[in-house]
Formats: structure tokens, C-alpha cells, sequence
């Protein structure tokens, strides 16, 4: 006679292995690209197990369902995984041999504008508001239709961007950057006006190894011609015609469908070779062309 409950723990566990068996292939292909795997291979898997989850259905069979429905997706999730980390190598690999045009911009990428925005929002309305309350919002989102204008307002100051923190890692790689690239700082200032000497005189204290010439004060970011542009906003990726890449902030944590770099050191990585590895692949040369707002 047949134990049935002895035959049902047993297919549950070993249907749990084969499933669970994908998870460190799946942290493999993140790391290594998945060089190892091949499409035939994966797809016939793929074949395998959806078949075998219409049998489950089929015959009413829980654990086949439920096992074989996660297989599905693990597998699902390896071939695009392999998709993508395929396409992103012949990307760097077109570019290697050629030097890249890089955009960054100034406000919330290399100038932390946020910090002194809520200092001065705080002492006006006696407040104690962090960067956490913004989570996918701007301090404007916060505060009363009347109370806006004067909120807006302190950035156009004059004194606003004058003593301005450099963000953590962004002088010393934008200087590493400027080394192998050529290097452009490009600031949608005319959004506000009273920032252009402001801006001026922080770029030349906190980044004067980027020349005068390169300083670019515009309105629309889409006359940027250039390979990538990092930005804090991504309406400024619209009329792009490169790479847009969104330096999180804050305020555009809920933002989606961008390419997303959490820190300088995340954007080192990208674009220059690691210490000691002459042998990553990386995006070759850029005019880096740092946005300011």
C-alpha cells in the first residue's frame, strides 16, 4: 500500500528543491552576466515546466502547480536576467576604443541643494522637516497653497547656492572622470536666474579643475548633446537623445522606467575601471557634461 502522506511530504520537498535550486542561478547571472547559461538549455527547461504545470492543473495536483508556477517564473526571470546583462555588455563593448559624452547636473547630483532648502525651510516655519518626509516628494508637496510662493522663493535667493555642501564622493570622481573624459558642467540655471554667479562661483571653488569652457547655464536640457546625462530629475531625460541616468534623491524615490545610480561611488564603478582590474569592461571616454539643476 502506498503512504500517501509520506509520498505527498516527499514530492512537496523535492519539488521545493528543483524550484528553489534557481534562486542562487538567478544571483549568479546578476553578478557574472549568466556566460554559463545557454538559451536552448533554458528554454527546453522553461518548456518542461509549464508542461508539467498543466499536468498539475490537469490532474487537480497542488504541489505540481504551485512548484512548477515558481520554476515558470524563476526560469522567466533568469532568461531576462541573461537578456539584459548581454545587452548591457555589447553596449560597453561598442563603446570601448571612443570617449563618451557624460551630462551631470548640479542640484541633488554634486550640490547638495536639498539640505540647505530644508535648513532654511525649518527656520522660517519653526519646523523640523527631514529628507525621510520626502520620500517621493518635494518640500513644496508639503506645505499649504498660501505658504508655496514662500517656500519656492528661498531658492532664489542670491545667497541660496553660495555655501552649498559638495555631495559625498561627487568631487573626487567627477575628478577622476575629467582625467579620461572630456568633461562639460551643464546647469538649467534659467530656471532661476538669480543662481548664475552663485553657481559660478561654487563650480570654480569645489570643481576648478573643470575649465571655464565647460560650464554650460541653459534652460531646456535637450540641446545637451551627449552620451549620458545624470540627473536628479527625470523630466530632463524626455528630449534627451542619450542614456538617462537618475542619482536618487528624496524627492524622486518613487520614480520608475530610469536607469538608477544611488551614489558616486556606484557611478565610479560604471564609468572607470576598478583599482588593480585593468580587465572590466566599463563605458570608454565621456565629455561628461555636469547638469546644474
Amino acid at each position: 500500500m502506498v503512504n500517501w502522506t509520506a509520498a505527498t511530504i516527499l514530492g512537496a520537498v523535492a519539488a521545493t528543491c528543483t524550484t528553489v535550486a534557481f534562486v542562487p542561478q538567478i544571483q549568479k547571472i546578476v553578478k557574472t552576466g549568466g556566460k554559463d547559461l545557454s538559451y536552448p538549455m533554458l528554454t527546453l527547461y522553461l518548456i518542461g515546466v509549464s508542461l508539467w504545470l498543466g499536468y498539475g492543473v490537469a490532474i487537480g495536483a497542488t504541489v505540481l502547480r504551485w512548484a512548477n508556477a515558481a520554476s515558470v517564473l524563476f526560469v522567466g526571470i533568469c532568461i531576462s536576467l541573461k537578456l539584459i546583462k548581454e545587452r548591457e555588455a555589447r553596449q560597453r563593448r561598442a563603446m570601448v576604443g571612443r570617449k563618451l559624452r557624460i551630462a551631470i547636473d548640479m542640484d541633488e547630483t554634486i550640490a547638495n541643494s536639498l539640505k540647505e532648502h530644508i535648513r532654511r525651510f525649518n527656520a522660517a516655519f519653526n519646523a523640523n522637516l527631514t529628507p525621510d518626509e520626502l520620500h517621493g516628494k518635494n518640500i513644496t508637496d508639503l506645505v499649504p497653497e498660501d505658504q508655496r510662493a514662500a517656500v519656492e522663493g528661498m531658492v532664489q535667493d542670491q545667497s541660496f547656492f553660495g555655501d552649498l555642501e559638495v555631495i559625498e564622493g561627487a568631487q573626487e570622481v567627477v575628478r577622476e572622470l575629467a582625467q579620461e573624459h572630456e568633461v562639460f558642467i551643464v546647469s538649467a540655471a534659467m530656471e532661476v536666474p538669480e543662481s548664475f554667479a552663485a553657481k559660478y562661483r561654487w563650480l570654480q571653488r569645489h570643481f576648478s579643475f573643470i575649465p571655464a569652457s565647460h560650464l554650460v547655464f541653459c534652460g531646456d536640457k535637450e540641446i545637451v548633446n551627449a552620451d549620458y546625462l545624470i540627473d536628479d530629475q527625470a523630466r530632463h531625460f524626455r528630449g534627451f537623445r542619450g542614456t538617462g541616468i537618475l542619482f536618487s534623491a528624496p524627492h524622486n524615490a518613487k520614480e520608475s522606467g530610469c536607469q538608477r545610480m544611488e551614489s558616486w561611488l556606484e557611478i565610479r564603478r560604471f564609468f572607470l575601471k576598478p583599482r588593480g582590474d585593468a580587465q572590466c569592461d566599463r563605458p570608454d571616454s565621456a565629455a561628461l557634461v555636469v547638469a546644474g539643476k
